[in-house]
């Protein structure tokens, strides 16, 4: 059902307050015309900061960001996700009043392949392999994933109807629980007891995968030595000259392992510590400790979220979930529940149109309409999530299951 991603979408945009059909329009007013139309000085200095932002496509708020930053010269642009399309940047520009340096980090990488064949043959094998664990790692993950699912949802007060499958109605569902309280406290007892040692299996079996990923990065590294190689070195140092001229970076979505790729190898991260960047969809991704992808409807297979790779390590413990309300079953609290805690403590975000997480550093402050999935299942904001209790899906999710047949 799509009524809660309907709500919830409404929900952000009275939130956003009544400008906020000006302030994201398809298209926003560039910043630098703005910018030179503003009385007084301009912002001596640009402070560094992180800013993971909802999808761009129909709402582009990049400006607006870059504007709160007062970084009102170039901007980086990094659209590698696009892949050989990365140069379609035409609508971006026109948001940032036509300021942005396209970094054509796919281009780049391409040429350096071209140039230093050694290193393009030990590129493949590096994938290839990874593209093996992935497929290994996912047929444990299917598993793991079935049975905690099954413990998730066993339960009268939480199984959707979907899974009503194997009881022929609620009270058959009801009675395996037991007809006395005594009887069914005893049974949640055991079943927290059970769904906790899901969750911690799943989390064993990320860590271990994450561990065989950078042993394959390491080996990698070690083989090729990459700052020993003139090309890469020629490009990375180009790259960072470029960077170091500009007053932000932003980083565009598209296809996430390879804007991962392209940015791990070109060594961008090591730029960008000093600069406020904004991303967004697979953007926002790539920037967390480790690039989960999901997708509770996918058009085929079995819709499991998975560890995809180590990320950059410049958004901490945080998962970007962009595009949530498409993806995710928002409505199947046991479900997200069972998310939120096999990724626990990073903080689940719920990046959708007119989503906003600031880093400053130290904390992440989420802007009012922006959401995380906290360990019940329950879409709230950061301070609202921290003082949830992780079982209370238990007894709350009746009213979830009730709506949805309503």
């Amino acid at each position: 059902m799509r009524a809660a991603s309907r709500v919830l979408l409404r929900a952000k945009k009275r939130a956003r307050g009544s400008n906020a059909a000006a302030e994201y329009g398809t298209v926003a007013r560039p910043a630098q015309a703005r910018a030179q139309g503003r009385k007084g000085p301009r912002m001596p200095q640009v402070q560094p900061r992180l800013i993971l932002l909802g999808p761009q496509r129909n709402a582009i708020t990049v400006a607006e960001e870059l504007e709160s930053l007062g970084a009102f010269g170039k901007v980086a642009l990094i659209t590698a996700g696009w892949q050989e399309r990365e140069d379609d940047d035409g609508n971006l520009q026109t948001a940032i009043g036509h300021r942005g340096v396209n970094l054509y980090l796919h281009r780049r990488t391409d040429a350096v392949f071209t140039e230093d064949r050694e290193l393009f043959a030990a590129h493949r094998k590096r994938q290839d392999q990874l593209r093996l664990l992935r497929d290994l790692y996912n047929v444990r993950l299917d598993a793991y994933i079935s049975a905690a699912k099954a413990l998730f949802h066993h339960s009268p007060h939480a199984a959707p109807l979907a899974y009503r499958t194997y009881a022929a109605s609620t009270a058959q569902f009801a009675a395996r629980m037991g007809d006395e309280a005594d009887d069914a406290q005893d049974h949640e007892a055991m079943l927290a007891v059970l769904r906790d040692d899901a969750v911690r299996t799943l989390r064993e079996l990320d860590t271990h995968h994450l561990k065989l990923i950078a042993d394959i990065h390491d080996r990698f590294e070690a083989g090729v030595r990459p700052h020993e190689r003139k090309v890469l070195r020629e490009a990375r140092e180009e790259l960072g000259a470029i960077i170091d001229g500009c007053d932000a970076v932003a980083i565009a979505g598209g296809h996430v392992a390879t804007l991962l790729g392209r940015m791990r190898l070109l060594d961008i991260a090591s730029h960008l510590k000093d600069k406020p960047v904004i991303a967004w969809s697979a953007g926002a991704m790539v920037l967390t400790d480790r690039v989960v992808l999901f997708h509770d409807r996918p058009p085929e297979g079995p819709g499991n979220a998975e560890v995809l790779d180590i990320g950059l390590g410049m958004a901490p413990d945080v998962v970007a979930l962009p595009h949530a309300t498409k993806r995710l079953a928002l409505d199947d609290m046991p479900r997200m529940a069972m998310l939120a805690q096999r990724f626990s403590p990073a903080l689940c975000l719920a990046l959708d149109p007119y989503a906003r997480a600031r880093w400053d550093g130290e904390s992440w402050k989420l802007d009012s309409g922006t959401w995380c999935i906290d360990e019940s299942g329950r879409l709230a904001s950061k301070e609202v999530a921290d003082q949830l209790d992780p079982n209370s899906w238990v007894k709350g999710a009746t009213g979830v299951a009730g709506s949805i047949e309503q």
